[in-house]
């Protein structure tokens, strides 16, 4: 259910385990989701992405654990296991990068499931999302991708976004195919697939192997926004009702502590990157290159961020994706 990644060193490799160890031990002794245990661990569930940095370096910085808390992250395959799992009790929130979409998908599942502590806004410039293709592919341009072999990451977000963004350029009934993130860039060189709707570290991870080439970044942000500084708020940090509910101190304190990572983040990007190795697939000396997305708090959403956020929701609602319309506004945590 997790893939955990180790740097070398012993005393790395044990922490490594510490941290990811929660969401086997959640499984096994059936956690509800009114029910988190006798002790006051925080598990918090990510997909392995570059925008999931907040957390990386709250775990590996020790700032959750000055703030008197035992948190343990998650990883699993896909935003939807993410929102699945908090469905099901198993985890108390998700880190930034969980897709906002499936997220939104297991409130209308589950009324009342989660409030959004933090996004991560991107676009042409703070990027995230981008079509990568292979390094010598004759490919200039999206719209070449007619007829050609594309993926994208899994779950319901990656797959609509990729075939949008095919649409915008021209490209009637795209067809594409979900794989697992990190099998983008084999894929690739495999010549199994001619193109990929994928998120960073991905396009810098294949880069600089040689194997592949970002062919457009930001293309949310242009193509189903409209425009390419416009903020996508494609994921997000979430903490569950049932936690605020049963534990309302220690969720207080957890998303001070998040916000304290944030800003972290934010003074010091470069060693942030350094966080990357072990939870993403970017070894340590190559984070450098890694791109990264923005990060807006839950009470630092301007009425146009707002606007922005409820504008991708409404294009899940008009493909009929969401059977009913999401209010941005009523998901935001408020404290």
């Amino acid at each position: 259910m997790t893939i955990v990644h180790h740097k070398k060193h012993p005393l790395v490799q044990q922490r490594r385990r510490l941290l990811h160890a929660g969401l086997a031990s959640a499984a096994l002794i059936g956690l509800t989701r009114k029910s988190f245990g006798a002790d006051d661990k925080i598990l918090i569930g990510y997909w392995p992405i570059a925008s999931g940095l907040p957390l990386y370096v709250g775990l590996e910085r020790g700032l959750f654990k000055e703030a008197g808390l035992a948190v343990e992250g998650a990883k699993f395959a896909s935003a939807q296991q993410v929102a699945e799992a908090m469905i099901s009790g198993r985890i108390h929130g998700s880190a930034n990068g969980t897709a906002s979409a499936a997220l939104a998908l297991a409130e209308i599942t589950s009324p009342n499931l989660f409030k959004i502590i933090c996004s991560n806004p991107s676009n042409r410039k703070l990027v995230l999302d981008e079509f990568v293709v292979p390094k010598d592919s004759p490919v200039k341009g999206i719209a070449e991708l007619a007829g050609k072999k594309v993926c994208s990451g899994p779950g319901i977000q990656n797959v609509t976004l990729a075939k949008i963004i095919l649409e915008k350029n021209g490209i009637a009934n795209p067809q594409v195919t979900e794989l697992p993130i990190g099998q983008h860039v084999p894929a690739l060189a495999a010549a199994q697939v001619d193109a990929a709707y994928t998120l960073e570290p991905t396009g810098t991870a294949g880069r600089l192997k040689g194997l592949t080439r970002v062919l457009e970044p930001g293309v949310i942000a242009k193509y189903v926004l409209g425009d390419p500084d416009a903020p996508w708020f494609g994921g997000s940090a979430s903490i569950t009702t049932a936690f605020m509910k049963d534990k309302p101190e220690l969720a207080k304190k957890y998303v001070a502590a998040y916000a304290k990572a944030v800003e972290w983040v934010r003074k010091n990007p470069d060693e942030s990157r350094t966080h990357l190795d072990g939870f993403t697939a970017i070894e340590e000396a190559l984070a450098k290159e890694v791109p990264l997305s923005g990060f807006t708090l839950y009470n630092e959403f301007m009425p146009s961020d707002v606007d922005y956020f409820q504008k991708f929701f409404d294009v899940f609602t008009d493909r009929k994706i969401f059977n009913k319309k999401l209010d941005v506004k009523s998901l935001l945590y408020t404290g």
